[in-house]
Protein backbone atom coordinates (compact mmCIF):
# COMPACT_ATOMS: atom_id res chain seq x y z
CA UNK A 1 0.00 0.00 0.00
CA UNK A 2 1.27 3.53 -0.46
CA UNK A 3 2.18 5.37 2.50
CA UNK A 4 4.22 8.30 3.39
CA UNK A 5 6.16 9.74 5.85
CA UNK A 6 5.37 12.92 8.06
CA UNK A 7 3.77 15.63 5.95
CA UNK A 8 3.53 13.74 2.66
CA UNK A 9 1.24 11.16 4.97
CA UNK A 10 -1.02 14.12 6.32
CA UNK A 11 -1.82 15.16 2.93
CA UNK A 12 -2.44 10.99 1.65
CA UNK A 13 -5.04 11.02 4.92
CA UNK A 14 -6.55 14.31 3.62
CA UNK A 15 -6.80 12.99 0.11
CA UNK A 16 -8.17 9.39 1.31
CA UNK A 17 -10.52 11.21 3.20
CA UNK A 18 -12.50 13.20 0.46
CA UNK A 19 -12.97 10.15 -1.19
CA UNK A 20 -15.11 9.02 1.57
CA UNK A 21 -18.75 9.01 1.94
CA UNK A 22 -18.69 11.32 5.55
CA UNK A 23 -21.14 8.59 7.06
CA UNK A 24 -18.91 8.15 10.37
CA UNK A 25 -20.35 4.61 10.66
CA UNK A 26 -17.56 3.28 12.19
CA UNK A 27 -18.39 -0.01 10.15
CA UNK A 28 -14.57 0.17 8.99
CA UNK A 29 -13.35 0.01 12.66
CA UNK A 30 -12.36 3.25 13.22
CA UNK A 31 -13.87 6.34 15.00
CA UNK A 32 -15.27 7.59 11.63
CA UNK A 33 -13.89 8.44 8.21
CA UNK A 34 -11.05 10.50 9.27
CA UNK A 35 -9.65 7.95 11.34
CA UNK A 36 -9.74 5.72 8.70
CA UNK A 37 -8.04 7.43 6.52
CA UNK A 38 -5.03 8.09 8.55
CA UNK A 39 -5.24 4.74 9.08
CA UNK A 40 -4.91 3.60 5.20
CA UNK A 41 -2.50 6.76 4.71
CA UNK A 42 -0.13 4.84 7.56
CA UNK A 43 -0.82 1.83 5.56
CA UNK A 44 -2.56 -0.07 8.65
CA UNK A 45 -5.92 -0.24 6.93
CA UNK A 46 -6.97 -2.05 3.66
CA UNK A 47 -8.84 0.34 1.06
CA UNK A 48 -12.19 -1.87 1.02
CA UNK A 49 -13.67 -1.07 4.61
CA UNK A 50 -15.92 1.18 4.21
CA UNK A 51 -19.61 -0.48 2.82
CA UNK A 52 -21.07 3.02 2.46
CA UNK A 53 -18.70 3.81 -0.14
CA UNK A 54 -19.09 0.30 -1.47
CA UNK A 55 -17.20 -0.39 -4.94
CA UNK A 56 -17.01 3.40 -5.82
CA UNK A 57 -14.78 4.12 -2.84
CA UNK A 58 -12.53 1.49 -3.27
CA UNK A 59 -11.65 2.14 -6.56
CA UNK A 60 -11.60 6.02 -6.17
CA UNK A 61 -9.03 4.73 -3.68
CA UNK A 62 -7.67 2.72 -5.77
CA UNK A 63 -6.46 4.87 -8.48
CA UNK A 64 -5.38 7.77 -5.84
CA UNK A 65 -2.91 5.11 -4.07
CA UNK A 66 -1.67 3.30 -6.78
CA UNK A 67 -2.94 0.04 -5.28
CA UNK A 68 -5.54 -2.97 -6.66
CA UNK A 69 -8.70 -2.48 -6.00
CA UNK A 70 -10.15 -6.00 -4.24
CA UNK A 71 -13.66 -6.70 -2.86
CA UNK A 72 -15.65 -5.13 -0.01
CA UNK A 73 -14.36 -7.06 3.15
CA UNK A 74 -17.32 -8.64 4.24
CA UNK A 75 -16.10 -8.12 8.10
CA UNK A 76 -17.15 -4.62 7.52
CA UNK A 77 -20.57 -5.18 6.22
CA UNK A 78 -22.49 -5.00 2.70
CA UNK A 79 -22.83 -2.28 0.60
CA UNK A 80 -26.50 -0.71 0.77
CA UNK A 81 -28.86 1.79 -1.05
CA UNK A 82 -28.89 4.96 0.80
CA UNK A 83 -30.83 4.50 4.10
CA UNK A 84 -32.20 6.29 6.86
CA UNK A 85 -33.30 5.96 9.91
CA UNK A 86 -36.58 6.16 11.38
CA UNK A 87 -38.27 6.22 14.49
CA UNK A 88 -41.54 4.94 15.68
CA UNK A 89 -42.74 7.95 17.11
CA UNK A 90 -45.28 6.13 18.85
CA UNK A 91 -42.61 3.39 20.90
CA UNK A 92 -40.54 6.02 21.40
CA UNK A 93 -39.94 6.85 25.32
CA UNK A 94 -38.00 9.58 24.71
CA UNK A 95 -34.39 8.43 26.46
CA UNK A 96 -32.25 10.44 24.00
CA UNK A 97 -29.67 8.08 23.61
CA UNK A 98 -30.23 7.82 19.68
CA UNK A 99 -29.45 11.60 19.65
CA UNK A 100 -26.09 11.47 21.57
CA UNK A 101 -25.10 8.61 19.24
CA UNK A 102 -25.99 10.47 15.80
CA UNK A 103 -23.23 11.88 14.06
CA UNK A 104 -24.57 14.28 11.93
CA UNK A 105 -27.55 15.92 14.45
CA UNK A 106 -30.32 14.04 12.39
CA UNK A 107 -32.30 13.17 15.05
CA UNK A 108 -34.43 16.07 17.33
CA UNK A 109 -36.07 15.85 19.86
CA UNK A 110 -35.63 16.08 24.17
CA UNK A 111 -35.45 13.64 26.93
CA UNK A 112 -38.80 12.56 27.40
CA UNK A 113 -40.11 13.62 24.50
CA UNK A 114 -41.02 11.72 21.57
CA UNK A 115 -37.86 11.79 18.67
CA UNK A 116 -38.01 12.40 14.89
CA UNK A 117 -35.17 11.86 12.33
CA UNK A 118 -34.71 14.89 9.62
CA UNK A 119 -34.39 12.17 6.64
CA UNK A 120 -32.10 14.72 4.62
CA UNK A 121 -29.49 15.19 7.47
CA UNK A 122 -29.16 11.29 8.26
CA UNK A 123 -26.46 9.55 6.73
CA UNK A 124 -27.58 5.82 7.56
CA UNK A 125 -24.89 5.49 9.72
CA UNK A 126 -26.87 3.07 11.98
CA UNK A 127 -25.04 4.34 14.92
CA UNK A 128 -28.86 5.17 16.74
CA UNK A 129 -29.70 1.60 16.45
CA UNK A 130 -27.60 -0.28 19.58
CA UNK A 131 -28.43 2.70 22.46
CA UNK A 132 -32.30 2.45 21.69
CA UNK A 133 -33.82 0.47 24.83
CA UNK A 134 -36.92 -0.13 23.12
CA UNK A 135 -35.54 -1.15 19.54
CA UNK A 136 -37.86 1.72 18.04
CA UNK A 137 -35.23 2.84 15.05
CA UNK A 138 -35.25 1.26 11.90
CA UNK A 139 -33.08 1.49 8.81
CA UNK A 140 -35.75 2.23 5.69
CA UNK A 141 -34.42 3.10 1.40
CA UNK A 142 -34.19 6.75 1.77
CA UNK A 143 -37.67 8.57 0.76
CA UNK A 144 -35.41 10.66 -1.92
CA UNK A 145 -32.74 9.05 -3.54
CA UNK A 146 -33.20 5.85 -5.81
CA UNK A 147 -33.05 2.25 -4.26
CA UNK A 148 -29.95 1.49 -5.58
CA UNK A 149 -26.42 1.50 -4.69
CA UNK A 150 -25.14 4.80 -5.49
CA UNK A 151 -22.13 5.55 -8.09
CA UNK A 152 -19.29 8.03 -7.50
CA UNK A 153 -20.74 11.25 -7.88
CA UNK A 154 -24.20 10.27 -5.59
CA UNK A 155 -21.44 9.66 -2.56
CA UNK A 156 -19.62 12.55 -3.30
CA UNK A 157 -22.79 14.78 -3.70
CA UNK A 158 -24.23 13.65 -0.08
CA UNK A 159 -20.40 13.24 1.64
CA UNK A 160 -19.99 17.41 0.95
CA UNK A 161 -23.07 17.71 3.26
CA UNK A 162 -22.51 15.20 5.48
CA UNK A 163 -19.03 16.51 6.52
CA UNK A 164 -20.42 20.33 7.17
CA UNK A 165 -22.94 18.46 9.38
CA UNK A 166 -20.77 16.14 11.85
CA UNK A 167 -17.90 19.24 11.57
CA UNK A 168 -20.62 21.40 12.82
CA UNK A 169 -21.58 19.05 15.93
CA UNK A 170 -18.05 18.16 16.42
CA UNK A 171 -17.56 21.97 17.00
CA UNK A 172 -20.71 22.31 18.97
CA UNK A 173 -20.02 19.66 21.55
CA UNK A 174 -16.45 21.34 21.83
CA UNK A 175 -18.11 24.76 22.75
CA UNK A 176 -20.21 22.81 25.62
CA UNK A 177 -17.69 20.87 26.45
CA UNK A 178 -15.71 24.63 27.00
CA UNK A 179 -18.62 26.16 28.66
CA UNK A 180 -19.11 23.44 31.04
CA UNK A 181 -15.43 23.46 32.35
CA UNK A 182 -15.64 27.33 32.61
CA UNK A 183 -18.36 26.54 34.76
CA UNK A 184 -17.08 23.90 36.64
CA UNK A 185 -13.85 26.50 37.24
CA UNK A 186 -16.07 28.80 38.07
CA UNK A 187 -17.79 27.15 41.05
CA UNK A 188 -14.41 25.97 42.03
CA UNK A 189 -13.19 29.06 42.25
CA UNK A 190 -16.22 30.27 44.22
CA UNK A 191 -15.86 27.14 46.07
CA UNK A 192 -12.39 28.72 47.01
CA UNK A 193 -12.52 31.87 47.92
CA UNK A 194 -15.19 31.12 50.49
CA UNK A 195 -13.64 28.58 51.98
CA UNK A 196 -10.52 30.80 52.67
CA UNK A 197 -12.75 33.32 53.73
CA UNK A 198 -12.69 34.02 58.11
Amino acid sequence: MATAEGPGRASIAARVDAQLPQTQCTRCGFDGCRPYAEAVARGEASINRCPPGGRPVIEALSRLLGVRAVALDPDCGEETPPRVAMIDEAECIGCAKCIDACPTDAIVGARKWMHTVIAADCSGCELCLPPCPVDCISLLPHPALPDELPDAAAIARRASRFRALYEARTARLERDRQRRRAALAARLDEAGVRTQAP
